[in-house]
């Protein structure tokens, strides 16, 4: 049920936001001359993938977890992005490729072990990774391995229908600030 529900708010977000998508990347090319970020990430099974963001981050700046990037490195168009979550929409396609979920633990780097150490204990990588969830509307970001992934396990043993739906308005809504930087 939930794929399904993935799937149609991937495809039909994709479609009616396709304006306010090409609107972004072009403003992000005069930002940045590369509006679109990629990065391979652990999804399912700790089976890689490539995250789809925006760029929010200078070209130049280290591939290293939010919680450990410098805010200068951010742009002003960056910030802008990140407190209206829209650098989050293009992970849609994730989601339509069946990569992610909407609603599910935060896909971390291949290179955060204190976090794939804590999520392996606790058996979270057997989830798709997703857009949103618990820990990202109460703020519990990656800087914090143990208790993400405690938070995240809360979110999977509780999944229901309407929580789906709870963190995904939650988030739409403004819930939760991002991953914390410097």
């Amino acid at each position: 049920m939930i794929r399904l529900f993935d799937f149609l708010f991937a495809f039909f977000g994709l479609l009616f936001l396709s304006p306010i998508l090409i609107i972004v990347t072009i403003l992000g090319y005069f930002d940045t001359r590369s509006p679109i970020f990629m990065q391979t990430r652990m999804g399912k099974d700790k089976k890689p993938f490539t995250l789809i963001k925006f760029r929010t981050m200078n070209v130049d700046t280290k591939s290293v977890a939010s919680h450990l990037a410098n805010s200068t490195s951010i742009t002003k168009y960056g910030q802008f992005l990140r407190k209206t979550k829209l650098d989050e929409l293009p992970q849609l396609i994730n989601v339509l490729k069946g990569e992610m979920s909407l609603v599910g633990p935060r896909p971390n780097l291949m290179t955060q072990t204190d976090i794939i150490v804590a999520r392996e204990s606790l058996n979270i990588y057997t989830a798709l990774p997703g857009v949103t969830g618990l820990a990202q509307v109460n703020n519990i970001d990656m800087s914090t391995p143990e208790l993400l992934a405690e938070t995240d396990l809360s979110m999977l043993e509780n999944m229901t229908v309407e929580n789906y739906f709870r963190y995904i308005l939650m988030t739409a809504l403004g819930k939760g600030s991002g991953d914390a930087i410097k």
